[in-house]
């Protein structure tokens, strides 16, 4: 029997005891309709719709990472909100964005990816600003993503899969130029100048970063 719970926030369902054909068949039905995120965990199945805060945070850190590869020379495939899922664990979820850096080359010419033979991302950005009523970083370590980038409206933690575990630490192991400190001074300053300023700042700041390492 299928259960519907409905949290104190108006945009995030939960069901329960939904199959991964279920899982499935709406993540086809969503496919069209992009403001939908689904995460699916053994299952229960929660359908949320971010908010404003959410969207701009997640744009904004997408926009980093993909200015800071440019400034370092660093291949990337950029995949937005790639749904990660594997039957096999019965897990999925739809990252904020994502990255493929390590393993860019591996996936570079594939139209269609597939986690259950092809390498998860190798970065995830993750906006919790809204909590999720399921535990995604579990999720994300269940499909081996290696680096997580977590963010809550204040405060970014990047985050290192070792030993099926997130442990923290105080720069990106994939873009060690870049502390998360700095990434959220970033941030606050978005909120008193404009985002093609900001993002050129960003690009300077990247540029003496690697000078400081030469």
């Amino acid at each position: 029997m299928m259960t519907t719970t409905l949290t104190e926030n108006a945009n995030r369902v939960l069901l329960e005891n939904i199959s991964w054909q279920t899982y499935e068949s709406l993540l086809k039905d969503y496919e069209e309709q992009p403001g939908f995120r689904l995460t699916y965990d053994r299952g229960k199945l929660e359908i949320m719709t971010p908010l404003a805060p959410h969207e701009g945070s997640k744009k904004l850190i997408g926009r980093f990472v993909e200015a800071a590869t440019e400034e370092l020379n660093v291949e990337i495939r950029s995949l937005g909100s790639l749904t990660c899922k594997r039957e096999d664990l019965a897990r999925g979820l739809e990252p904020d964005q994502c990255y493929y850096i390590q393993n860019e080359r591996v996936v570079r010419e594939l139209d269609q990816i597939d986690l259950s033979q092809d390498p998860p991302p190798d970065l995830a950005i993750e906006i919790d600003i809204t909590s999720s009523s399921i535990n995604r970083l579990d999720i994300y370590a269940a499909l081996g993503v290696p680096e997580v980038w977590r963010y809550n409206g204040s405060r970014l933690t990047i985050l290192r899969l070792e030993g099926g575990e997130y442990k923290e630490c105080d720069r990106s192991p994939t873009l060690p130029q870049i502390p998360s400190s700095e990434v959220v001074r970033f941030l606050e300053l978005s909120k008193t100048m404009g985002e093609t300023s900001l993002i050129k700042m960003f690009r300077k700041w990247v540029r003496s970063q690697v000078q400081q390492g030469e």
